[in-house]
């Protein structure tokens, strides 16, 4: 192939690349802010976090909800489980579903992470407006809903 029948790919210039860089550089101070001083991994955290918000929902639903891999928030659940920072009892109206609230205990965890999880979101967007702020999230908004209007084969 000639260098004339593509265009170069500048990583810098990127939007992928870029937000996934960003993303995980993210998803790194996050985990920083939580992980050793409540012994959590970021999928644990995910799932406290929808809780905190949803109050209960199943694991299914709380894949959907944040896009997650069902094995990542299978996992997650047990271990959650196990440590007493949620619960799950099974759907009356359908026995094979398991709901999942958080725990007094899972609660308390929460309402003490939610405070410093916000505090890192201040200061990573410190830099910018308010107005900036409410543009930067409208095109984040923009490009969610394309995103999920591609339609992609299943081999990406």
């Amino acid at each position: 192939m000639s260098s004339g029948q593509f265009t170069s790919l500048i990583l810098d210039a990127f939007l992928p690349y870029r937000l996934s860089i960003v993303s995980n550089k993210i998803r790194h101070a996050l985990s920083n802010t939580y992980s050793k001083k409540f012994d959590l991994t970021p999928v644990e955290w995910r799932v406290l976090a929808v809780l905190g918000q949803k109050e209960e929902m199943s694991a299914d639903e709380i894949c959907r909800f944040t896009e997650t891999d069902k094995v990542a928030i299978s996992r997650a659940v047990s271990k959650l489980v196990r440590k007493k920072r949620i619960s799950r009892k099974r759907s009356s109206s359908d026995r094979r579903r398991s709901i999942l609230r958080l725990t007094k205990y899972g609660l308390s965890i929460y309402e003490s992470i939610v405070p410093l999880v916000l505090q890192l979101e201040d200061n990573l967007v410190a830099g910018l407006s308010a107005g900036e702020r409410r543009q930067f999230l409208e095109l984040l908004g923009k490009i969610d809903r394309q995103v999920s209007s591609l339609k992609i084969s299943p081999e990406f």
